[in-house]
């Protein structure tokens, strides 16, 4: 009975809509003034301490376990959660607790196989048919499909680097290997692409072949800390910083600038804080094991120190909302197949992760920028004016 009272202070100023909130005794209250907008049903009492050591991971397991139900849309919810500046989603008293990470070569193997080797079959369910798993880049806002919007995004990153046909590329963290290909084939690159996962790794081999591409592109199973002395004139890495650590992110832009021929250009696209850099224990030992989002200020030093330099900057956080939004309402779409596959309680850890990572986006809780960088000083080789950048196929 002490606890209904801490619960009732906890999120009596914890959203920016009406939300009415079910107890497990069976008594209900409305916070905020109106009609509620989400209900939230509490089918168990979680203990407070749990709450107070970590929310999001007391709170996600809840609802993975049943114990706590949703009426309404996860994301409105998380999303007005973070909108309101008294709620427990931004109170450093409730995230006490914090995962303990390591980067290791092994484990950012283990990490990552962890995740993006569920299987092929179970990503095709829901990202679109170039098996891109990273924010998509809509030119005509809600216009675009989903595909169209990947593809744009590829040529956006690539069309800033202002490639030239017969250089080389290193694509960092390739995933399924749409942007190094489309380099390849596209844009007359010779591209060199590695992953940590195997299901990627033996994919995207399959399409080289299948698209006679073998003298121009090349995928490599192995930690891009281990490439050796090559050395490249640009370098692409989408979604990739966010896997290496606060430990390792001066090292990773080391390595970017390593690889890199003197005043070549890299273009690095990642999920990034602008308040700071933070870790989630639910997201990191559900979905990203080993999960970072580094700040805005700590990656722009570690650029500094690697003797880089900024030549562009952009803020594409409305996308990655749009993004996230369309994969749910897939995902949604295939919620017997995905059962199918792997049982109910992923399916509502997955469908809560897809969500909760909009609402993140949708309140600015985090960002995606992409960072335009160059050996040397900034876009020595560059057109002289960003129009070039603009030019989307």
């Amino acid at each position: 009975m002490l606890e209904k009272p801490l619960y009732k202070i906890m999120l009596s100023h914890s959203f920016n809509i009406p939300v009415k909130v079910t107890y497990w005794d069976g008594k209900s209250e409305i916070y905020g003034n109106g009609t509620p907008e989400v209900e939230v049903i509490f089918n168990k009492k979680i203990p407070f301490k749990e709450i107070t050591s970590n929310a999001s991971l007391a709170l996600g397991e809840a609802y993975m376990d049943k114990d706590l139900e949703i009426k309404g849309s996860i994301q409105k919810l998380i999303e007005a959660a973070y909108e309101s500046s008294e709620s427990f989603m931004r109170a450093s008293k409730f995230r006490k607790f914090l995962p303990k990470q390591k980067h290791t070569e092994k484990q950012s193997q283990e990490d990552v196989q962890s995740h993006y080797d569920i299987g092929n079959n179970f990503y095709k369910l829901w990202l679109d048919p170039t098996m891109t798993y990273s924010c998509a880049y809509f030119t005509n806002g809600n216009k675009d499909d989903l595909e169209a919007a990947q593809i744009a995004k590829v040529h956006h990153i690539l069309q800033k680097l202002d490639p030239k046909p017969g250089k080389t590329l290193l694509d960092i963290g390739c995933g399924w290997g749409t942007l190094m290909l489309t380099a390849a084939k596209e844009y007359g690159l010779k591209v060199t692409g590695v992953t940590l996962s195997q299901e990627q790794f033996d994919l995207v081999n399959q399409k080289i072949k299948d698209m006679g591409l073998e003298n121009q592109a090349e995928v490599l199973l192995e930690d891009y800390r281990e490439l050796g002395n090559r050395d490249f004139d640009y370098v692409t890495s989408v979604g990739m910083f966010e896997h290496v650590g606060s430990e390792n992110l001066g090292e990773y832009f080391k390595d970017v600038a390593k690889y890199l021929k003197p005043h070549g250009v890299a273009l690095i696209h990642g999920i990034t804080r602008q308040q700071g850099g933070a870790t989630n224990a639910w997201i990191n030992k559900y979905i990203f094991p080993g999960g970072y989002i580094p700040g805005l200020v700590e990656i722009v030093s570690r650029i500094e120190e690697a003797n880089l330099q900024i030549a562009d900057m952009e803020m594409l956080r409305r996308h990655y909302q749009r993004t996230l939004e369309i994969w749910d309402k897939n995902f949604n779409d295939h919620l017997s197949e995905v059962e199918g596959m792997m049982g109910e309680r992923f399916v509502r850890m997955w469908d809560m992760y897809l969500q909760a990572c909009a609402a993140s986006f949708e309140s600015g809780n985090i960002d995606v920028i992409q960072y335009l960088l160059t050996k040397g000083p900034s876009g020595k080789n560059l057109p002289m004016t960003r129009q070039y950048m603009l030019n989307d196929k």
